[in-house]
């Protein structure tokens, strides 16, 4: 046992001391998280952390929404939750849960107190309140209202909870210790007033609870065993417990269990991110990102869209391990567990960001080969597929010098550099335009080095990526950066952001190598042209050569109309729908003119409908 113990973190080990006393049978945890905003990478460790003991030791995990704050909680944010918990893994079965679903039984709890003289209705406003609490060095002082008979009590809180009060006109605090040395236990106000129509109960209640009393409620109704929570909860625990203690065991489903324990654990800190909801909500508000998902966050929803994997997170979570000391952690450690996951699963393919045409000048014209090219170098498993071949080719500019420095061992007059998978060319000359850049590369290849060795054995030392010229795909590529300045750091001086000006980079010219085609789903855009159609001279060629590869795929259409009645998009589903393939969006996600917020929503909706795919 001994031994054993040595490889678990402590909140393991707090869990098998329980179960081995008899404290408790099984384990039973939760995510309890506020619907005000998009989860992020932290929210992921606790998620990981709380369904991941539930599995291990065979016990259950529940999603619970602690919506007790109206003012800031929305469904949109709760839809968003439960999506982001699914794609992690984190099975609730079950068991979802809303705090408005207990707020009777909360009320009930609360007149408990009253009766038990264990709580009063205080006339004090918050900054009054906080000034009789007293500070760490100095005890607090009795609220006047203390002295209140149980039967007023029941009646002005009765009174709160019929609207007679205005917001912040009464609260209802807990009657517990104001010399305590921990300020929390100094008599916290457990209820306050606040007219605000809730998103699930609406008008029903004016009264609501605070978290530090609701949440021990929770934990007991639905039988937690285990509360993980983070160390800035550590001071709260002694009111937890408090809570349990005065009106919580009676309401656990199984009284042979124990009340509920209380174990916090370090946060999950990364270096020079944004992980504030009011910072990314500010960003979104003023339209500095495209919305919670944008990949230059660290929200679970913005690493999904950017590539990052359910495995990835959790490799992350599990390098960071479980403790008690907080610590921060490099972003690079993120990126390093998505390469990790990647490397050995997907193919490598091709794609070229600022192409410059090569022109094999000694490769048969109008000729096309197909040659066979390892998918993954790392995993034979991934198989082979063709990569076509051709006398013009796409490099990137940036493997191209006319003058290089020493080192430099990509493609310049006279050098010969490996085509990955392809031959050996040499350089012989370029072509500029009038401004001096260079558009043209003249190469020659050796028709003997077919797969990029040669049989005279001579080595290169330069290897260089390629797109044939004729089967290229244009693409749009977006290049992402930190969203804050990694040298200044997350804020300014005066507490605002530091914001990166390079974050993004679109590049718009780039092409690909034609297998990406047979990715599953993609999007199409466009605005109709003319009499309601498809610009005849651009997109009407282009939709032809996807309806040439569009059988079983998914394709997402939107676009745009200046009159009309958006016929032409009916016109482009027929066309795609005819050629085999399955249409998302389609009238739905079109718009007259400028998009507006219903055509934003509708495209982000489509968006993450084919990245699931």
């Amino acid at each position: 046992m001994e031994n054993e113990n040595v490889s678990k973190n402590f909140i393991e080990q707090f869990i098998d001391q329980d179960i081995e006393e008899g404290h408790c049978k099984t384990v039973h945890t939760r995510f309890p998280p506020e619907p005000n905003g998009y989860l992020h990478i932290g929210h992921a460790k606790s998620i990981l952390l709380n369904s991941g003991l539930a599995q291990k030791y065979n016990g259950k995990f529940n999603l619970r929404f602690d919506d007790t704050n109206p003012t800031k909680e929305k469904t949109e944010f709760v839809e968003a939750i439960k999506e982001d918990i699914k794609w992690l893994g984190a099975d609730w079965e079950d068991r979802l849960f809303f705090a408005s679903d207990y707020f009777d039984q909360m009320y009930e709890a609360a007149v408990k107190l009253i009766k038990k003289g264990k709580a009063y209705v205080s006339d004090l406003s918050a900054d009054e309140i906080r000034e009789y609490r007293g500070t760490l060095t100095e005890p607090g002082k009795e609220d006047p209202a203390g002295s209140r008979s149980v039967e007023e009590n029941l009646a002005l809180f009765e009174d709160m909870k019929n609207g007679k009060f205005a917001d912040g006109e009464k609260v209802l605090r807990a009657r517990i210790d104001m010399t305590s040395s921990n300020i929390n236990m100094r008599d916290p106000v457990i209820y306050r007033v606040a007219h605000m129509t809730h998103h699930r109960t609406g008008d029903k209640w004016c009264i609501y609870p605070m978290y530090d009393f609701a949440h021990p409620l929770e934990d007991a109704i639905e039988g937690i065993t285990h509360s993980i929570c983070t160390l800035e909860f550590e001071d709260h625990r002694p009111l937890y417990n408090w809570v349990i203690d005065e009106v919580g065991k009676d309401m656990i489903p199984d009284k042979d269990e124990m009340p509920p324990r209380q174990i916090e654990f370090a946060k999950l800190y990364l270096t020079n991110v944004v992980t504030g909801k009011r910072y990314i909500k500010r960003l979104v508000e003023e339209g500095i990102v495209d919305g919670w998902d944008d990949p230059r966050l660290v929200s679970i929803a913005a690493l999904r869209r950017r590539g990052f994997t359910p495995e990835s997170l959790k490799m992350f979570v599990e390098l960071c391990g479980i403790s008690k000391a907080n610590s921060s952690v490099d972003y690079a450690m993120l990126e390093y567990c998505i390469r990790e996951d990647l490397k050995m699963k997907r193919p490598r393919m091709m794609a070229i960001l600022d192409p410059v045409k090569v022109v094999i000048d000694n490769y048969p014209e109008g000729e096309t080969e197909y040659l066979e090219v390892v998918n993954n170098l790392e995993n034979e498993e991934l198989g082979v597929r063709k990569v076509p071949f051709s006398c013009e080719l796409y490099i990137d500019r940036e493997d191209f010098m006319e003058e290089p420095p020493k080192k430099y061992f990509r493609m310049f007059p006279g050098n010969e550099v490996r085509l990955m998978n392809a031959y050996f060319v040499t350089c012989n000359s370029f072509v500029k335009d009038e401004n001096g850049v260079v558009t043209e590369i003249h190469c020659t290849y050796d028709p003997a080095s077919k797969g990029g060795n040669s049989p005279d054995g001579r080595k290169v030392k330069g290897t260089i990526q390629w797109v044939s010229a004729a089967q290229a795909v244009p693409a749009e590529i977006r290049l992402y950066e930190n969203i804050v300045d990694e040298e200044k750091g997350v804020y300014n001086e005066d507490g605002s952001l530091n914001l990166n000006p390079n974050s993004l980079t679109v590049l718009k010219n780039c092409v690909v190598e034609e297998n990406l085609k047979d990715a599953k789903a993609f999007a199409l855009g466009c605005p109709s042209m003319g009499v309601e159609q498809l610009e005849e001279s651009t997109m009407e060629p282009f939709v032809e050569e996807v309806c040439g590869f569009a059988s079983g795929k998914t394709i997402g259409l939107f676009g745009s109309y200046g009159w009309g009645d958006g016929e032409w998009m009916r016109n482009w589903v027929e066309q795609m729908e005819g050629a085999g393939a399955t249409v998302v969006g389609g009238e739905d996600a079109i718009c007259q003119e400028a998009p507006d917020e219903d055509a934003q929503d509708e495209l982000k909706a489509m968006g993450k409908q084919l990245a699931a795919i």
